[in-house]
């Protein structure tokens, strides 16, 4: 009976699961259909208005020709018209002068012989050209639109490049950093450039129906891969897509690609705060008036009683835990432990994260606590928490501290450190942060969850969360794992 309702118990899981899947296909297979419409209407307008375009070039040209031929019409008849009336004229005046020279030669009088010889030689007709000043041929104006009307003709749609494929083997997810690489099916010469988009989820399937996050885009890329970089992973996942575009038009969308973001992510708890330390968000700053931002812990407690786990589901790799809000009054540090602790708990895995402080701090200490550091407890003071410590009260000292045993580090004090947990290790390490050097490692054994956690006294800090374990700690643990230094030695 047990197993059956087990295996049905599962079984409706599944297909729950199944559901959604199909739930959010049939959302995504909606807006294709109104995005089809509107995409079809929009390339139905720009094609009429391209051929309206066309039209008009047309007859601008055909209006320009026609006034061309008009003016040379024009032109012509003034010409021949001109000749025509010299020439009419010319000819009136020489058969008047034919007439008189003919009565001339009839009369017997030398001196109109003399006279009308004269006139006759200086007749208009003999200064007249009789050659045409234009001619009636228009065939310099004829066209021939042969060449033209092919190339209408072989009008078509432009050609569309073709989808590209993200290549997930090659693509790398490391140091904050994420590298996408794709390829074309076929080498096209054509190809002007490429656009990247992007966008967070914390869903590894399927896109649904209505996401939490916009798609951010990364236009004009010409290569066939692309690094995102200086990112905060405050997501399982991110999905990538990627298309081709020439100089006229893009193509269409790869297929959506998805690689996991882990990191470690939690945010600062402000119920266990010390009422001197002002919260707001990942900054803390002493407050000598015990002021202090309240914020909304019902509100943090639904936050954080989602899931056991606090998360849509539990990935490959354990994931960090969520620890239920402190309570005001009773939970929170007071009297000299300025202290406030992360809202997530550290029971497997490798994480890393960071904190910038003022180096004017009069004291100020990161490191890990137990759970069960008592209110009252200072960082390094107990065997529930290791730190490195901070000391600009005299005199300036920089120290490692577990269990109320201090070791003094020989180290420069840099304005932002890197912590990192190796849970099954048992390793605690602080690095500078901008250089990468290892200031000091912590090496126990965790019997149980611990939790980040920050102590400061008349200064401030901000935590810097989201972030990979980089490259260079995991080359430094590798390097340093059988000599870092331990607690055991702490005088």
């Amino acid at each position: 009976m047990g197993d059956q309702k087990e295996s049905l118990r599962k079984i409706t899981t599944t297909l729950a699961l199944k559901n959604e899947e199909i739930t959010n296909f049939i959302c995504c297979q909606k807006q294709s259909l109104e995005n089809l419409e509107v995409n079809s209407s929009r390339v139905q307008e720009d094609l009429e208005t391209e051929f309206s375009s066309l039209h008009s070039v047309l007859d601008d040209i055909k209006d320009s020709m026609v006034t061309r031929i008009k003016q040379e019409r024009a032109s012509r008849t003034y010409e021949l018209q001109s000749q025509l009336s010299a020439c009419s004229k010319a000819l009136e005046s020489s058969e008047e002068l034919l007439e008189v020279a003919n009565q001339t030669l009839c009369s017997s009088e030398a001196d109109d012989f003399t006279q009308v010889t004269s006139s006759v030689t200086m007749a208009p007709a003999f200064r007249l050209s009789l050659k045409a000043k234009a001619t009636d041929s228009m065939s310099h104006m004829m066209v021939d639109f042969t060449q033209e009307r092919e190339m209408l003709q072989a009008i078509k749609f432009l050609p569309v490049p073709a989808t590209p494929e993200i290549l997930v083997s090659e693509c790398q997810v490391c140091d904050n950093t994420v590298t996408v690489q794709w390829a074309l099916p076929e080498p096209d010469s054509k190809i002007d450039h490429y656009d990247l988009e992007h966008r967070r989820t914390n869903y590894e399937g399927p896109p649904r129906g209505r996401e939490d996050y916009p798609w951010m885009v990364v236009e004009g890329i010409c290569e066939t891969e692309y690094t995102l970089t200086g990112l905060r992973f405050d997501t399982h996942y991110m999905t990538f897509r990627v298309k081709a575009c020439n100089k006229a038009v893009a193509g269409e969308f790869s297929e959506l690609v998805t690689l996991e973001t882990h990191a470690f992510l939690f945010k600062l708890d402000a119920g266990s705060a010390h009422q001197n330390l002002k919260v707001e968000d990942l900054s803390v700053e002493w407050d000598s008036c015990g002021g202090k931002v309240v914020q909304d812990i019902r509100k943090d407690k639904n936050r954080t009683n989602q899931s056991p786990m606090h998360s849509p589901a539990r990935t490959a790799m354990n994931s960090p835990k969520r620890v239920p809000s402190a309570r005001v009054g009773r939970d929170r540090f007071t009297a000299e432990s300025y202290t406030v602790l992360g809202d997530t708990f550290i029971d497997a895995g490798q994480q890393y994260w960071e904190v910038r402080f003022d180096k004017e701090s009069k004291a100020f200490a990161v490191g890990l606590a137990l759970r069960n550091l008592g209110r009252f407890d200072q960082l390094g003071k107990s065997n529930a928490s290791w730190c490195i410590h901070l000391n600009n009260w005299l005199q300036q000292s920089l120290t490692a501290k577990h269990n109320n045993k201090a070791r003094t580090l020989d180290c420069p004090i840099p304005d932002r450190i890197g912590v990192y947990c190796n849970y099954e290790e048992g390793a605690l390490s602080f690095y500078n942060a901008r250089t990468k050097t290892l200031m000091h490692t912590f090496r126990t054994k965790f019997t149980q969850p611990v939790i980040p956690a920050f102590s400061v006294w008349n200064g401030c800090f901000s935590v810097q969360t989201g972030l990979q374990v980089p490259s260079a700690v995991q080359s430094s643990q590798r390097k340093n794992s059988g000599t870092s230094s331990s607690n055991t030695s702490l005088t």
